[in-house]
């Protein structure tokens, strides 16, 4: 084949290959579009109410539990010092009255978000409230807790309150029984991001191949009716293990696909309703039951519903709530911008869905030392702090930090102190925390890595 003759060839080599790059393109330009026609599709906004609904009624019944148990006084009002989050050191509580109304009216927001009354206006006061409230102690930092500033968070900015509210009888607000589907997928991602970093969280040596903390946390159950004997064997907490990280990984897509929907729904009734009889977790399984029924479709809530347009929200609004998501999806990752394993320092740990990882236990024993005059002094925590806020601090160290600059403040001349911090974690022997040389009056509770912290 001379030269001339192979050019043709050639050039169809070449033609063939931009055809497959074209086609390539189109492949990537058509999922795109297909994408992008599945989430601005109108779609029922049942699924937005029936959350909206079940939300407002389970923090209605939280909030009357929560002052039921006598909680109002016992964590905000009798202690004497409160661990306050980085930046938001000027939030302090209320006189007694003050914090009973807060809750009162959080119960009765609850209601009126529920009821759909003033719809907006009640989960902005509620969201105001509610995170007054969360960020007043870190001590009693709780994932649920910050789950639902974040949901209430959300729901300010979408359309909840036009369906099956007071506000739509009254004419307050238009009709509004079609949104864009991507409204609910931000929801619904936003409670699949809990799921799926949990387990993320999960993939490690201690809970995969030691079964802890859950070889601990069962074998001190082995008194509950009928699983009681099981839990004192030895293959029960890696059972445990592996299926509540396989079902935090992927409970979210089961959610999502329509012919796997009820079978995932049912594991999550099963799984939340094990965890909340088993651990004392407060209200999460409740809400996590709650807030994932968003999932379904509720079509026959919706059959009566009449037509109308969907739903648009402001460019500013979808930009911001797109920049929302970007955050939930990066914050949980910070820890890996600190050294050392998070489970052992905590740096990172909080705000990150590192759900039920961890037994940790500590001792903490203050040493304040006068260097004018060489004095020095023991101090206990629990001189000063409730048997909660001593028993967090202790294997915390921005709370170490922080309670020792309180410990200073006691004093009226500049001092220095110093703690000494053992800490066991998921079984193992007790190790010391921090360099018990340090003086952390030069140390800030903040987000800055602390190199005195010392290795497992």
């Amino acid at each position: 084949m001379t030269k001339y003759q192979a050019m043709p060839l050639a050039i169809s080599e070449i033609a063939g290959t931009e055809r497959k790059a074209a086609s390539r393109h189109f492949s990537f330009s058509s999922a795109f579009s297909a994408s992008s026609a599945v989430l601005t599709r109108s779609v029922s906004s049942a699924p937005l109410v029936v959350l909206r609904v079940a939300f407002g009624l389970l923090m209605a019944a939280s909030m009357v539990r929560f002052m039921a148990r006598g909680w109002v006084t016992e964590l905000y009002v009798l202690p004497q010092f409160h661990f306050t989050f980085w930046g938001f050191d000027w939030i302090r509580p209320l006189p007694p009255s003050g914090m009973w109304l807060v809750f009162s009216l959080l119960a009765l927001l609850g209601l009126t978000i529920a009821a759909g009354l003033a719809t907006r206006p009640s989960l902005i006061a509620f969201f105001l409230l509610f995170t007054y409230v969360e960020l007043l102690d870190k001590a009693y930092y709780l994932n649920h807790y910050y789950f639902v500033s974040l949901l209430t968070f959300l729901l300010i900015f979408l359309p909840v309150q036009g369906e099956w509210s007071v506000d739509g009888r009254l004419g307050w607000c238009p009709s509004q029984p079609q949104v864009p589907a991507w409204i609910l997928w931000l929801v619904r991602a936003q409670l699949g991001l809990v799921y799926f970093f949990a387990g993320v969280a999960k993939l490690n040596p201690d809970w995969l191949l030691a079964a802890q903390p859950l070889t601990i946390w069962l074998h001190a159950r082995t008194s509950t009716p009928l699983l009681g004997p099981l839990f004192d064997t030895t293959w029960m907490p890696y059972l445990f293990s592996w299926a509540g990280m396989l079902f935090d990984l992927t409970v979210p897509f089961w959610l999502s696909w329509r012919k796997s929907r009820g079978v995932a729904y049912l594991a999550v009734m099963v799984f939340h309703g094990l965890t909340g009889l088993l651990f004392n977790i407060g209200m999460f399984p409740w809400i996590m039951m709650a807030c994932t029924l968003v999932f379904f479709d509720w079509k026959f809530l919706a059959k009566a519903r009449p037509s109308g347009q969907t739903a648009a929200l402001p460019r500013w609004v979808v930009g911001f709530l797109g920049l929302f998501l970007v955050v939930q999806l990066l914050l949980p990752l910070r820890h890996w911008l600190y050294p050392g394993n998070v489970n052992w320092t905590e740096e990172g740990f909080r705000f990150a869905w590192r759900v039920m990882l961890v037994e940790k236990t500590g001792q903490v024993t203050f040493t304040v030392r006068d260097p004018a005059s060489g004095a020095q002094w023991h101090v206990l925590p629990s001189q000063y702090l409730t048997p909660q806020q001593d028993k967090q601090m202790a294997f915390q160290p921005d709370m170490i930090i922080q309670f020792a600059h309180f410990l200073a403040a006691q004093v009226p001349q500049p001092v220095e102190v110093r703690a000494e911090v053992y800490v066991s974690w998921n079984g193992r022997p007790s190790r010391l925390l921090l360099n018990p040389e340090q003086n952390l009056i030069a140390a800030a509770p903040d987000w800055r890595p602390k190199s005195f912290i010392l290795p497992p």
